[in-house]
C-alpha cells in the first residue's frame, strides 16, 4: 500500500556520526521526504514507540548503545512489520541472517540518487 501523494513519507534516520546523519537528512529532505533523526538504536526505538507515522527506517550498522543497526532492524521488523528497512555501512557487508527478509542494504559511501532510490518504494 503506497501513501497518497498528499501524505508525506516519514523516514527515521539512525546514524551516530552527526555530519553523516546531517548529509543523509539533507538528501532525503531535498527529495521531499519528512525526516526524523536518532543518534542510536535506543533513541530510534523511543521515537518509534511515540509515533505511528514512520514508514521507513534508514539505519547505520555501527553505533554505540545497546544494539547495532542489524539488531535494530530485526526488532523493528518484529514489532512494526509495516516499516520498510534500509541498512547502511561503510565497514561491513551483511552476512547471511543479518538482514530481515524485506530489508535492503546500501553500502557507504552513497550518492544522493542511490539513497533516494533505496528509500523510495518502487512504483
Amino acid at each position: 500500500m503506497s501513501p497518497s501523494p498528499s501524505v508525506p513519507v516519514v523516514v527515521l534516520v539512525v546514524e551516530d556520526e552527526g555530519l553523516v546523519r546531517l548529509m543523509a537528512v539533507d538528501m532525503l529532505e531535498d527529495a521531499g521526504l519528512t525526516v526524523l533523526e536518532a543518534g542510536n538504536a535506543d533513541a530510534a526505538l523511543g521515537i518509534l514507540e511515540s509515533r505511528s507515522d514512520v514508514a521507513i527506517l534508514f539505519t547505520d550498522v555501527d553505533m554505540p548503545g545497546s544494539m547495532n543497526g542489524f539488531a535494530l532492524a530485526a526488532r523493528v521488523a518484529e514489532r512494526w512489520p509495516g516499516i520498510r528497512l534500509v541498512i547502511t555501512s561503510g565497514r561491513c557487508q551483511p552476512a547471511y541472517g543479518d538482514m530481515p527478509d524485506a530489508g535492503l542494504f546500501l553500502a557507504k559511501p552513497y550518492l544522493p540518487g542511490q539513497l533516494v532510490s533505496a528509500i523510495r518504494p518502487a512504483g
